[in-house]
C-alpha cells in the first residue's frame, strides 16, 4: 500500500528546481498528509538548512534526506510481556475507533505469540451496554474469559475484580476496555485517573501498559485525542486502526514528533489476524517511496 504523499512529493521533485517555491510545496504536501503545520515547517526548515550546509542541489540527494528527517520524528514501541508476573494492558480511545475489535486482535496476537497463553478480558467500558456485549462475543469466539458487571457499574471496580480473579486463577494477561466519551472530557479524565490509580495499586509499572487506539483516517483529530488521553494518565503507545488508502498517513509523524508517543501496532482489516507490529521502516516506505 502506498499513500498519496509519495506521488505528490515525487511530482514536486520532478517539476520544480530547488528554490523557495520548492520548499513551500514540500511543506504544503507534508501538512496535507496530516503531519501538522508546526512540525511540517520545522522539518522543511531543517531540510533547507541541511541542503545549504552540504551544498545539495539535486533531487536525488534531497529525497533521502527528507525521508531521514521524517524518520527521526517517528517512534516505535517494542512490546513484550513478562509471563512470570500478571500483566495488564489498558485500552484507551474514543467511541468508533475500533477499540473493542482491536482488543480482540491483540488477544489473538498474544495467544499466537505466547503459545496459547490465557488472556482475561475486562469489560470496563460500563458506559455503553453494547461495549460489554461486544467484548463478550469476542471472548466466546477467542475462548477467553470476560469479567463484567452491569451496565453503569464502576469501571474501577470491574478492573479490580478482574485483577483479583486473574491472580486467583494464575492467569498472566489482562486486557481492559474503557469508555471514550469525548463529548464530556472532564468525566472521561476523572474516570481514567481513578482506573489508573486502581491498576497502579495492584500491578507493577513494568507490567502495566496503556495503549491508545486511533483511527488513522481522522487526521488531526487523532492528534487531539492523543493529547487529551496523554495528559489524563499518560499513553505508552498507540495502535493505528483503519490503516489503508483512506488515511493520509502522516498522523504517526505528527503524534510521535510533537507528543513523543511511540506506535506499537497497526490494524489493517476486520479479521482477528489483521494486526501487525508497527514497523518504522515499512511505514516510511509506504509513506514516501514510490
Amino acid at each position: 500500500m502506498k499513500f498519496a504523499l509519495a506521488e505528490k512529493i515525487k511530482s514536486i521533485f520532478i517539476k520544480n528546481k530547488i528554490d523557495d517555491v520548492f520548499y513551500e510545496d514540500i511543506e504544503d504536501a507534508l501538512i496535507e498528509s496530516d503531519m501538522g503545520t508546526a512540525l511540517s515547517v520545522e522539518m522543511v526548515k531543517k531540510l533547507k538548512a541541511e541542503a545549504a550546509k552540504n551544498k545539495l542541489t539535486d533531487q536525488e540527494a534531497l529525497y533521502p534526506l527528507l525521508k531521514e528527517i521524517i524518520s527521526e520524528k517517528i517512534l516505535e514501541y517494542n512490546f513484550s510481556i513478562d509471563l512470570q508476573k500478571l500483566n495488564l494492558i489498558l485500552f484507551l480511545g474514543v467511541n468508533g475507533v475500533g477499540k473493542t475489535t482491536t482488543i480482540a486482535k491483540i488477544t489473538k496476537f498474544i495467544q499466537n505469540e505466547y503459545k496459547g497463553e490465557n488472556v482475561v478480558l475486562s469489560a470496563a467500558d460500563t458506559f455503553r451496554a453494547a461495549a460489554i456485549d461486544q467484548l463478550k462475543i469476542h471472548g466466546e469466539r477467542l475462548g477467553v474469559r470476560v469479567i463484567s458487571q452491569e451496565h453503569g457499574s464502576d469501571p474501577g471496580a470491574v478492573i479490580y475484580d478482574t485483577i483479583e480473579s486473574a491472580r486467583a486463577k494464575g492467569e498472566k494477561v489482562i486486557i481492559a476496555d474503557t469508555a471514550g466519551r469525548m463529548h464530556n472530557k472532564t468525566n472521561l479524565v476523572k474516570e481514567l485517573q481513578k482506573i489508573d490509580k486502581v491498576i497502579k495499586s495492584k500491578i507493577p509499572t513494568e507490567n502495566y501498559f496503556k495503549f491508545l487506539v486511533i483511527d488513522s483516517t481522522t487526521g488531526q483529530n487523532g492528534f487531539n485525542q492523543a493529547e487529551i488521553f496523554n495528559e489524563a494518565i499518560g499513553v505508552d503507545a498507540i495502535v493505528l486502526t483503519k490503516y489503508d488508502s483512506a488515511s493520509k498517513g502522516g498522523i504517526a509523524v505528527s503524534i510521535s514528533g510533537k507528543l513523543g508517543i511511540p506506535f506499537v501496532f497497526i490494524g489493517t482489516g476486520e479479521k482477528y489476524d489483521n494486526l501487525k507490529k508497527f514497523n518504522k521502516k515499512e511505514y516510511l516506505d509506504n509513506l514516501l517511496d514510490v
